[in-house]
């Protein structure tokens, strides 16, 4: 017998604890990075959702599009600017952010999904009212910062068996004007409603790292809070890790910066005793499979 097909029956068995684990949770999981614009990396990611969504998870992915966003504005000649890791937003800015991430992005990211065999549906932050922000911080223009979630849709879709692809657009609570939300704030703020068994940001980087450079696995609250102080945590990690605190305030048991390079990276977290980036939760450990 082929050792490759008992390798993988092995395999799946030894898996059996962690699917069970994780049987009815729901997992929110943040899309974006350089994986976005590879067709093969956007395959396997579409894969390990629909995989996801076949053993009982529930699945949510939340997506950016940092990269398509910034070729547009090229293009337009429309010169954009980054404050504490989030984007400038003026009127013209937000109306290409709005145009590519409701669009282009969400649609690519369906289409992927259920070419794999499952049954993404796509929506905004703006559909039945979602996301309901207010203006972030002056400096940022129409960058939107949620006050109010309406997640009811997103049950009812994956109540139904659909996997929800969600872009990070949300209506203003004042004008009804449009907000563009940072990717990783806008599932953070999702992961919280739903109350998520996990939160996990993709990223293009290895983890959370210390003061000597090497990426830390797992972290507390308080050390991620250390980290930020000394200027350890800087730049575009600090939305993460800032996303990551208030999930878990608000009810979400854990969050995973997860380096979306590693092949299969949302499976190895999920469904095996290695991660491949920094899991923050109140206490240490990672969660162990449930067995009887």
């Amino acid at each position: 017998m082929n050792r490759d097909w008992i390798a993988t029956a092995r395999t799946l068995s030894e898996a059996l604890p962690y699917l069970q684990r994780y049987t009815g949770a729901v997992v929110v999981i943040k899309f974006g990075g350089n994986a976005m614009g590879d067709d093969e990396a956007m395959a396997e990611f579409a894969r390990d959702v629909v995989l996801m969504r076949q053993v009982g998870v529930n699945p949510v992915v939340v997506h950016g599009g940092g990269p398509m966003i910034n070729d547009l504005l090229n293009r337009l000649g429309i010169k954009t600017d980054f404050v504490r890791g989030k984007r400038v937003t003026d009127k013209a800015t937000v109306e290409v952010v709005e145009m590519v991430l409701s669009g282009l992005v969400n649609k690519r990211i369906v289409q992927a999904i259920n070419d794999q065999g499952g049954r993404a549906v796509g929506i905004s932050g703006k559909d039945d009212d979602l996301m309901v922000c207010v203006a972030d911080d002056p400096e940022l223009g129409f960058v939107g910062r949620p006050v109010e979630m309406n997640v009811q849709v997103i049950r009812d879709l994956y109540a139904a068996g659909m996997i929800p692809v969600i872009a990070p657009v949300a209506t203003g609570m004042e004008d009804n004007e449009t907000f563009n939300v940072n990717g990783d704030t806008a599932a953070g703020a999702i992961a919280g409603a739903l109350k998520a068994d996990r939160l996990l940001l993709l990223t293009d980087v290895s983890g959370v790292k210390d003061e000597s450079g090497e990426v830390v696995t797992q972290l507390t609250p308080d050390q991620v809070r250390e980290l930020t102080d000394k200027g350890v945590i800087a730049g575009g990690m600090i939305p993460k890790t800032e996303t990551a605190l208030k999930a878990i305030e608000e009810g979400v048991r854990a969050v995973v910066i997860l380096d979306g390079r590693v092949p299969n990276a949302c499976l190895l977290e999920l469904f095996t005793d290695h991660g491949a980036g920094s899991l923050i939760r109140s206490t240490e450990p990672r969660v162990k499979p449930r067995t009887k």
